[in-house]
């Protein structure tokens, strides 16, 4: 995909061991009501990242701050620093440049949610108005390949995205976030509404993707980020004094570290099942 942006400069390449993604002091607020207070953390480049923890605790909120989708929200702000290779996504100067920061970072969402278009239109049409001028056959079959969906619908394109199973719209809608070609996926709890055959299936094309993409995962499974995760955030919610839930991070670290052998006892209670 040849393009030019300001924003392709400004997120230039920088050294691997840099995050990708950093929540510096991040604090999320929708009007006057604090949800996540004072998140920090680190998302590298090639990693599956899982954000973990009970309901109402800001998992999903922080995740969708990665690329600004929260300001589609009335009243949701956002304080302290999110950024993308070190320029902070909350800046002004971003302001008219969202679509690129939403194309540069991928979003998939718990709902499998395809167009009602064909399957092949499913994939061009996010390419077609992002600009995309290669060959459209190629990009929809690399997608689909990319999304292990090309085999199981490379004879029906013309047929509608509505008619797959469960587990095949999902991978449809993954195959649509790549054809934009982002740099990052966000995926929010994208196997709470599929079998587990559908569910084993997503869960090794993300091991597939991490490969040329930057994964993070929201999910209330525990063996899932077990299986799929590099690094998990574990995160908690305490009661506020009008009866709400404010969320913050708890630990953060090595997948294997938060599972075995977490620092905090909250964390051990919830991966061990005695809370949540």
């Amino acid at each position: 995909m040849n393009r030019e942006s300001t924003i392709d400069n400004k997120f230039s390449a920088k050294a691997v061991n840099e995050p990708v993604l950093q929540a510096e002091k991040t604090s999320i607020y929708y009007g006057a009501f604090l949800a996540v207070q004072d998140v920090f953390l680190d998302i590298y480049k090639n990693q599956i990242t899982a954000f973990i923890g009970p309901s109402g605790c800001g998992k999903s909120t922080l995740l969708r701050c990665f690329n600004r989708l929260n300001d589609l929200i009335p009243g949701a702000r956002v304080e302290g620093r999110i950024s993308f290779h070190g320029e902070n996504l909350y800046e002004k100067k971003f302001d008219k440049n969202i679509e690129e920061v939403r194309r540069r970072i991928g979003m998939v969402f718990q709902k499998p949610n395809p167009f009602p278009k064909s399957i092949y239109e499913n994939i061009a049409f996010g390419a077609r108005i992002n600009g995309y001028r290669g060959n459209m056959d190629e990009l929809v079959e690399r997608s689909l390949q990319q999304a292990a969906l090309w085999d199981e619908v490379k004879d029906k394109l013309k047929q509608s995205g509505l008619s797959l199973s469960g587990g095949q719209q999902q991978r449809l809608c993954i195959a649509r976030a790549l054809a934009i070609q982002p740099e990052v996926l966000l995926m929010d709890e994208p196997c709470s509404a599929l079998d587990p055959i559908s569910t084993l299936k997503v869960e090794e094309l993300m091991h597939q993707l991490k490969e040329h993409y930057t994964i993070v995962i929201v999910t209330h499974n525990m063996q899932q980020a077990t299986r799929v995760a590099d690094m998990t955030a574990f995160f908690n919610a305490k009661a506020t004094e009008k009866g709400g839930k404010q969320g913050y991070l708890v630990e953060f670290d090595q997948t294997e570290v938060i599972f075995q052998n977490p620092k905090e006892e909250a964390t051990r209670d919830y991966v061990s099942g005695r809370f949540g």
